[in-house]
């Protein structure tokens, strides 16, 4: 397959901190327009995988590609990519909109309609005045899900999405995650939640204490 029909390319990608190795030799390609799954307990490397695709972390040996780029030589931080990784960080004290709208100052590349629209799209009220210190856990999410859309990224990379949602709002996500494949979008979830997985990947990767096993 031609490298352009690739999203993400990791080739022999090992991290140790010290005497620990947290991965240990990884190469794996994710093809663009579709849906990823890593899986894996806790400590098997996983979201530290998807820290090393984002540029957050870089690896000890090996390299990172992503649209053909290399992370941490050609970029430091990978273009036209969404992330969510461990909780969604927001202020308090400022309702969702507000809260989005100071993280759309930063790029420029969103109007307040665009940032409306995504709201809705994951089920918030983007009129609510509601402080996000008074959100619950699952509309906190929501709110992290629609930042990592609001600019129109190609890639989306998610640690543990269903964090903190309901049955109502898995569903709801799920579904919006499809939606986001249908349009070609290529996402990258990191899940415990074997359901999530087998309902929407194409592809299942499994990890386990650093190494690849599938």
């Amino acid at each position: 397959m031609a490298e352009q029909e690739y999203a993400v390319q990791i080739q022999n990608v090992s991290k140790s901190f010290g005497a620990a190795k947290v991965l240990d030799d990884i190469s794996l390609n994710f093809e663009k327009g579709k849906i990823h799954g890593l899986i894996g307990r806790n400590g098997s490397g996983k979201t530290m995988l998807l820290k090393c695709i984002c540029g957050f972390v870089v690896p000890t040996s090996g390299s990172v590609l992503v649209s053909g780029l290399q992370v941490g030589k050609d970029v430091d931080v990978p273009p036209s990519v969404g992330i969510i990784i461990e909780a969604p960080g927001f202020l308090p004290n400022y309702d969702g909109f507000t809260n989005l709208k100071f993280l759309a100052m930063i790029q420029k590349k969103i109007d307040k309609e665009k940032i409306s629209s995504t709201i809705q799209r994951v089920g918030l009220d983007p009129k609510s005045k509601k402080h996000v210190g008074k959100y619950s856990l699952g509309m906190r999410q929501r709110l992290g899900i629609a930042q990592a859309l609001m600019e129109d990224p190609d890639l989306l990379i998610l640690d543990e999405p269903m964090n903190g949602l309901d049955n109502r709002g898995v569903d709801d996500m799920r579904k919006l995650f499809m939606s986001l494949r249908d349009e070609g979008k290529t996402i990258l979830i990191a899940s415990h939640g074997k359901e999530d997985i087998e309902i929407l990947c194409d592809t299942v990767h499994e990890l386990d204490s650093g190494h690849l096993i599938s």
